[in-house]
């Protein structure tokens, strides 16, 4: 970090203030380095983690160091690596890391939905802060810096530290927008700075710079050199972090390794490498890690960026302290204030200029967060590590060199100081920070839940054996959640009198954002778990963050879409495609008769290889036509264009006669063929044309005529073209299809996420207005998703069945994964067994990425082994595919309507149908169906594998909806006599375990909120007897919550609490605070589930 000598003022190469004297051979700078790093701890762990007070002190230190090193040659001697090494190497040392780490933190799509404001924002800023900043310098230094000196200093102080400019109010709660509002205006700012320096760096001289024109243009070319190059680190670190093989210090290892590279890359060639880090940074999130790296990496970028924050601030203070500090007057202080305040008015200027433009892309711009715009200004180690260049890249050179790092230093201790404090003050006053009222009754809720789940465990712990010595009521103090009294309570009586709707608006746009996080976490949840692949994961999450900041807006699959490149595209150039290609029907223009002449000529014609000839003979036409474009070489080879021009139109008039031969009129009905006879014709012009030349060479009319026909001798490579259209459609087509799963994937997740969210509402909110309509329009958008699920289905089924197969196969090997761990972390399986069969799984994950992408739709047939009741035994399958017949519909029929009594079960094959109902009753007895507070209409699509009828069947009642097509539909039809036949055959077993489909798929749909984090599913508790089915009449009692009873489900019907009277319709989850129930309804079915080994152990696995 030395300063080059001075040319016009001859002074010795001074060290401390000494001559270099003869240093030790082997300096303990390492020493100094951890010395650092220890001292800096210690200020964490004393001052509380505030990194104003902890770099401001460092600084401090390093000048008293540096005093010291002036005084004592000890001292001297340990600085010296120090003071001899140029400051370009700790930039290159300190700089990528720190850059990097603020790039990472900065949300990608909120960039890119907001990068023109953030641009204007950072441009602007930039242009007024080196304006008016270099003004005051020429205008108040008394140093009377030179024009050269002035431009440094101006750009060095200009840069705003993006990590140090949002530290203060990472913690507060203040809107992500906003952070990352300051962020990008930050990194703008340093990337302009260093690429000025790095073009100085370049130039190497100022007369260069300065005189070139371009320059500019030079720098805007190198800024997008970077941004490629950093693109390209990431998709490459994007594929090597994508490798399911990679551990955790693999991943660390060639993350860190690959920031450096790409900043010494761009570096070595004249690229500015902070901009590449920027942009590598940016395209990199949390998807790109495996669980529990992000982590790892985002602790590890923060140890040691500090660290650098650290070194940069001792460092400078230390060749302050070893530069002569006698020269400093009070003019220096007061122009250090002068430039702070010009600092604080240039961001005023800014935040004014840009805030129509930030009012008018964000709803939730205001004055407040133009507020904290203005004190977010913070310099810091950025404008630090650029400091010692000022003179070093300097032509002229200056008498006192430690001035520019005085400045500097003190510019960035009291924006640290006092920005920070402001930005935290005023973040606070202007309730930026202040959890809204909406969000207080959100955490009342959640806390409430939590709460009302602490006492369920206290009750049932209490009906443990071995713990009945244990003092209760210590327990229920000591795990009673207190939460500080809340702002509404002030005002519910108001509340209450006004009836809550003036916050009903402000209530549900807070429900709304709190929807969206909810679904980005199941976005992030099923890509995770691997349901969802990360292009389907990173759209829905962009497309979330997209629709979340408008207000009022509920992401529906259309807006999904909408968000997705449409591939109506890739549809109207396969049809232009297939439309062009040549289809040769050989029945059609078969001769009739015997002719021997025309079935030879008919054998010519349509072989392979009379078409491979032609396309041999257009591209061998290649060269010629070449040489004849070519002037030069074109007078050289005249008689022999001629002649190879006489070939080709002769044997293009051979292959149209033969053809016309065969074909005769058909001939012109083929684009293919209008396109040889315009070459034919266009041929023949031009050899009259150049034998009329010939003939007469003063003739410019057929001159010109023969010049342009020349030309239009390209329109003979459109040939060509048909050749490769059969690859070109195949192309189309695999686009075609990946765009398809892409979209099923999406529609798949996207229908995911909504029933995640619905678990969740009544956590959200439990203002019942709230509730309903955040029901309804999750309700809608789920039944949307669904139907174009089916649409996409309907679409392209082979490939839907490949990516329902791939994930049924990614879906066990993950609980396979899951059953390893558990047995590995108990010690039954050996660490180097568990590894080789971990690494088996990973073999089988990965050898997914070659799955066939399209899989033929199984027979009618095979469909008979997918009912789940049947469990695949051969003797149940023979006597259905005896019964089974298939029924087909089109678009628009009534498979059934609501009201009549069934005819059978209806297994769907392939299309979609839609469900619509007056109301769903559960079998509630009609009197109390008003107190059940039932859904008045209901609307929901099925699919293929999806079944109709199969609860009125059971039953024997009138069917509680009309099934209508949607899309053609083809359907396994089994009669309501043949179901019944088989009861009679196969009794009890066949009905009982039709039930306990019916009854899982219903606690799966409607009763998952209150169990959650388990899984029903008919094979799981199957295969352990777990489950079963229980039936309770009408005014009979049943006593549940024993101590083998884990769940108790009610699926049909209605039930009281026989202590409380309180009532219970299906479908709900009965709470274990209940021991003995009653019916009432004519039919209530219960479906309970036992306590068994296998769901302890996963409970543990979970714990």
């Amino acid at each position: 970090m030395n300063f080059s000598s001075s040319k016009a003022i001859p002074i010795p190469d001074l060290l401390c203030g000494k001559p270099d004297i003869q240093t030790l051979k082997k300096p303990h700078f390492m020493l100094l380095l951890f010395s650092i790093i220890f001292v800096s701890g210690m200020l964490r762990i004393i001052l509380k983690n505030y990194e104003p007070a902890i770099l401001t002190i460092l600084s401090l230190l390093g000048f008293f160091i540096g005093l010291m090193g002036r005084e004592f040659d000890q001292i001297q001697q340990l600085l010296f690596p120090l003071l001899k090494t140029s400051n370009y190497v700790f930039l290159n040392a300190f700089l990528p890391l720190m850059t990097f780490m603020a790039a990472l933190e900065m949300d990608f799509y909120i960039l890119k939905n907001m990068f023109r404001q953030i641009l204007i924002t950072g441009l602007i800023s930039f242009a007024l802060a080196f304006v008016l900043i270099g003004y005051i310098v020429m205008k108040f230094n008394r140093y009377k810096w030179d024009i050269q000196s002035c431009i440094l200093f101006s750009t060095t102080v200009v840069i705003t530290d993006p990590l140090q400019s949002v530290n203060p109010l990472k913690t507060l709660g203040v809107s992500k927008i906003l952070i990352d509002i300051i962020t990008g205006e930050s990194l703008i700012s340093c990337g302009i700075s260093f690429a000025f320096f790095g073009a100085l760096r370049n130039f190497k001289k100022w007369t260069s710079l300065l005189k070139e024109l371009s320059t500019v243009g030079d720098m805007i070319l190198d800024i997008f050199g970077s941004l490629i190059m950093g693109s390209w680190s990431a998709k490459l670190i994007q594929y090597m972090l994508a490798d399911i093989f990679g551990d955790t210090v693999t991943n660390v290892i060639l993350c860190f390794s690959t920031v450096y590279l790409t900043f010494y890359i761009a570096e070595y060639l004249g690229l500015p490498g902070v901009v590449a880090l920027i942009a590598f940074g940016l395209l990199l999130d949390s998807l790109n890690f495996r669980t529990g790296i992000d982590i790892t990496i985002t602790r590890l970028l923060f140890m040691l960026s500090f660290s650098c924050q650290s070194f940069i601030f001792t460092f400078i203070g230390i060749l302050i302290g070893c530069e002569d500090s006698r020269h400093l007057e009070f003019h220096n202080l007061v122009f250090i204030i002068i430039l702070f305040i010009t600092m604080t008015i240039t961001r005023l200027i800014t935040v004014f200029l840009v805030s129509p433009i930030l009012l008018h892309s964000c709803y939730e711009f205001n004055w407040r967060w133009g507020i904290i715009i203005i004190w977010s200004g913070i310099k810091g180690s950025f404008s630090l590590i650029l400091s010692p260049d000022i003179h070093n890249l300097n032509e002229e050179k200056v008498e006192l060199p430690q001035m520019f790092l005085i400045y500097v230093l003190a510019i960035s201790i009291l924006s640290m100081s006092i920005n920070s404090a402001m930005v935290t003050h005023s973040a606070m006053t202007l309730d930026l920070c202040v959890i809204s009222l909406p969000r207080q009754m959100a955490m009342q809720n959640a806390i409430l839940h939590i709460q009302e789940v602490i006492e369920n465990a206290i009750i049932l712990s209490k009906t443990e054996n071995i713990l009945t010595n244990v003092i209760w009521s210590t327990v229920e103090e000591k795990t009673k959640i207190r939460y500080p009294k809340l702002v509404f309570d002030d005002f519910s009586e108001n509340l209450e009198k006004s009836d809550l709707s003036p916050t009903d608006e402000v209530l549900m746009e807070e429900a709304r954002l709190h929807v969206a996080i909810i679904q980005m976490s199941s976005f992030e949840t099923q890509y995770k778990e691997g349901s969802l692949t990360e292009a389907a994961a990173r759209i829905l999450i962009g497309a979330s963050k997209t629709y979340g900041t408008v207000q009022g807006k509920f992401m529906s699959i259309n807006d999904v879409s909408n968000y997705v490149t449409s591939r109506s595209w890739l549809m109207k150039v396969k049809n232009v495609l297939v439309f062009l290609s040549y289809h040769k029907n050989k029945l059609h223009f078969l001769p009739s008769g015997k002719p021997i002449f025309r079935n030879y000529i008919y054998h010519i014609v349509f072989s392979d290889e009379f078409q491979y000839t032609g396309y041999i003979v257009t591209i061998l036409y290649i060269f010629p036509v070449m040489t004849h474009l070519w002037p030069t070489v074109r007078d050289s080879y005249v008689i022999g264009l001629i002649i190879v021009n006489y070939y080709y139109v002769f044997l293009c008039i051979i292959e149209a006669t033969l053809k016309i031969i065969i074909m005769k009129d058909n001939y012109f009905h083929h684009s293919w063929n209008h396109l040889e006879f315009y070459i034919i014709i266009f041929g023949l012009m031009e050899i009259i044309c150049l034998h009329l030349v010939r003939q007469d060479p003063r003739d410019i009319f057929f001159i010109q005529c023969s010049v342009v026909l020349g030309f239009l001798r390209i329109i003979r490579f459109l040939r060509i073209f048909k050749m490769i259209l059969p690859t070109l459609i195949s192309i189309i087509e695999e686009q075609i299809k990946k765009r398809l799963s892409l979209m099923y994937c999406i529609t798949k997740g996207y229908i995911q996420s909504q029933e995640d969210t619905k678990l969740l509402i009544k956590q959200i909110s439990t203002r019942e207005s709230i509730f309903q309509k955040l029901y309804e329009i999750l309700d809608k958008n789920k039944n949307d998703a669904v139907k174009q699920l089916g649409l996409i289905e309907h679409e392209c089924q082979e490939v839907v069945i490949a990516l329902k197969t791939k994930q049924a196969i990614r879906n066990i090997l993950g609980k396979a994964q899951k059953n390893l761990s558990f047995l590995w972390s108990r010690g039954i399986i050996d660490k180097i067994e568990g590894t080789k069969m971990h690494k088996l799984f990973l073999t089988k994950i990965k050898s997914l990425n070659n799955f066939p992408m399209t899989i033929p739709p199984p027979t009618p047939e095979k469909f008979l082994h997918n009912i789940v009741w049947l469990e695949n035994k051969d003797v149940l399958i023979e006597f259905f595919k005896e019964k089974a017949r298939l029924a087909c519909f089109d678009y628009g029929d009534v498979i059934c309507k609501e009201g009549d009594m069934p005819q059978g079960i209806y297994l769907i094959i392939s299309g979609m149908s839609s469900l619509n109902g007056s109301f769903l009753h559960f079998g509630i007895h009609p009197k109390l169906r008003a107190e059940a507070k039932l859904p008045q209409t209901f609307t929901e699509y099925i699919t293929s594998g999806d079944m109709i009828g199969e609860l009125s069947c059971l039953l024997k009642t009138e069917m509680g909806y009309t099934a209508t097509c949607e899309t053609i539909l083809q359907a396994c039809f089994i009669s309501l006599e043949d179901l019944y036949e088989s009861f009679d055959i196969f009794w009890s077993f066949l009905e009982d375990k039709m039930w306990l489909k019916v009854a899982l798929n219903i606690a799966n749909q409607y009763i998952k909120a209150g169990i959650m984090g388990e899984e029903l599913t008919y094979q799981k508790y199957l295969e352990e007897n777990n489950i079963y089915m229980e039936n309770l009449s009408s005014y009979n009692e049943l006593s549940i919550y024993d101590n083998t009873m884990q769940y108790v489900l009610l699926i049909f019907g209605s039930v009281i609490n026989v202590a409380t009277e309180e009532p219970y319709f299906a479908p709900c989850l009965i709470p274990p605070t209940c021991f003995q129930i009653q019916g009432t309804s004519d039919i209530n079915k219960l479906l309970i589930v036992r306590e068994g080994s296998s769901l302890k152990h996963e409970s543990s696995e979970k714990e």
